[in-house]
């Protein structure tokens, strides 16, 4: 991918005190991804589908996606990202406190590009930094 093509980054996620601490350490670590918040999975989904009035968000994108989440939780998020023709080739990590396996086992099942334990990124989410700038330049992602 080109170095000079930022990806959008949607973060779905529940929690405001996580996602600010993701916002927070992109821009303190010089990563200047945009980056769309949604609530839960329904909110992402009407996002990505041009539902939402006020926000939008352009490929090409990167979707981090916790799991455990109220009304449509990420499995059910990525169901239906999986089953949409304009949808299905977008990249997803997930990020989320679950160590258990069948989770794990599981979401890699929905093609996911990687699956990040929340405790295991490090402080201030440095290592999920470093993902996204090692990723971004070395994959082409989908239009």
């Amino acid at each position: 991918m080109n170095r000079d093509v930022v990806p959008t980054i949607l973060l779905v996620e529940d929690d405001d005190v996580a996602a600010e601490a993701v916002v927070r350490s992109l821009q303190k670590h010089g990563c200047n991804y945009p980056v769309i918040w949604a609530e839960d999975g329904q909110v992402a989904l009407d996002i990505l589908r041009d539902k939402d009035a006020d926000r939008t968000v352009p490929r090409p994108r990167v979707i981090l996606l916790d799991l455990n989440m109220p009304r449509m939780d990420g499995f059910e998020f990525l169901q239906q990202i999986r089953s949409d023709p304009a949808l299905r080739s977008d990249v997803v990590f997930i990020l989320t406190t679950s160590t258990a396996d069948s989770d794990r086992t599981r979401a890699y099942h929905e093609c996911i590009a990687g699956y990040m334990v929340k405790s295991s990124v490090g402080p201030q989410f440095v290592k999920l930094v470093s993902l996204l700038n090692s990723y971004q330049n070395a994959v082409r992602f989908p239009g």
